[in-house]
């Protein structure tokens, strides 16, 4: 499998696969494991409903017991329209191929909509972990605009069957507030319910884009995001993957008066690299005790290359894997977990280790 890896890599393989952190070190890291749902969480105030589920999703699929995930989200038809993400396979637009492509492709789950969710629940709810996404984006309103709003319930979520729930905050918008308020109740009413709490922490705001540069994939403001994330107890959180840093900074500059960083964060906790710029992120989620996993992307032109990049990023940052989406739904079923399985191939592979 290194082989493979490797050759999807190509001319970036050395500088990935031989990096050193030298920023923030491994040993300071929780380091995903078998054990991942007992160190993590056995002594928190998780209840033991909340730790079984959670040991379902880790024990689920070809990387079960590895203490790492692979997770398919489907929630585009609403965060995209649905035309936009399955007029590429139309097949999909039945919501039974969407689980089926999450267990035919090895996932520990699938998260989606309760549309999608609800109607397949009593075949599947039993086979592969659900996590019913709760709020979206939509984006028929004209003109559009830029909310998450809640389109489900905890008890919804919980009546089906669901191992968890899923939300997104968009953390920077005017909105974001509101949002954190409403997901932090959702969240504690879920550990009551005895469901795990997994969160996208996104970034959204026009002004985080300044001249060429956009932030929103910013190492310092995405790790923030992830530290706000955190502290309302989600489970797992779900982050892009870093691709610039400077935020504050930037956002700073001519006199605006924005938030509040520290030197220290760009000289000494990270570089360029992009796997010191993942660790940071990761070491915003409790030094990785609540795991990180990133975003697969949009689906392209070199989709298995771009997916390969991402997870041995993750993986030797200190993340517990990937969330892919749109590469794997967006083609033939059996490519799609073909890509789902190569993936996973990253997380399985000894060679790859922590930086």
């Amino acid at each position: 499998m290194l082989d493979q890896i490797v050759a999807y890599l190509g001319e970036e393989s050395d500088s990935l696969l031989n990096h050193t952190c030298t920023t923030i070190p491994k040993e300071s890291l929780y380091q995903p494991s078998a054990n991942s749902v007992s160190d993590a969480f056995g002594n928190s105030n998780r209840s033991i409903p909340v730790l079984r589920n959670l040991q379902s999703l880790m024990g689920s699929g070809r990387l079960a017991n590895t203490g790492y995930v692979s997770i398919l989200p489907v929630d585009q038809g609403i965060e995209h329209s649905a035309g936009a993400s399955f007029a590429k396979n139309p097949a999909y637009f039945d919501p039974e191929n969407i689980v089926k492509l999450a267990i035919e492709g090895g996932c520990n789950g699938v998260a989606s909509t309760l549309g999608v969710l609800a109607l397949t629940s009593r075949k599947y709810a039993h086979k592969i972990p659900y996590v019913v996404k709760i709020n979206h984006n939509e984006l028929l309103t004209y003109p559009n605009k830029f909310d998450q709003v809640l389109f489900a319930n905890v008890k919804q979520a919980w009546n089906l069957g669901a191992a968890g729930i899923g939300a997104t905050i968009y953390f920077g918008s005017d909105q974001s507030t509101r949002q954190l308020q409403e997901i932090s109740e959702a969240f504690a009413l879920a550990h009551e319910l005895g469901m795990f709490t997994i969160l996208w922490t996104y970034l959204r705001n026009p002004a985080f884009k300044q001249g060429k540069v956009d932030y929103h994939t910013s190492a310092d403001l995405t790790g923030q995001a992830n530290h706000l994330g955190v502290t309302i107890e989600a489970d797992i959180i779900k982050q892009k993957l870093p691709e610039t840093n400077g935020g504050f900074k930037a956002l700073n500059m001519e006199g605006s008066n924005y938030g509040k960083t520290d030197e220290r964060i760009y000289t000494q906790l990270t570089t360029d690299h992009p796997i010191d710029l993942t660790r940071y992120q990761v070491a915003n989620c409790y030094m990785g005790k609540i795991g990180l996993i990133n975003s697969g992307g949009a689906s392209g032109q070199n989709d298995f290359a771009e997916a390969v990049r991402t997870a041995v990023i993750n993986k030797r940052a200190g993340g517990m894997g990937l969330i892919s989406g749109r590469k794997a739904f967006q083609r033939p079923m059996d490519e799609g977990v073909k890509l789902l399985n190569t993936i996973q191939d990253v997380y399985l592979e000894s060679g790859v280790t922590l930086a």
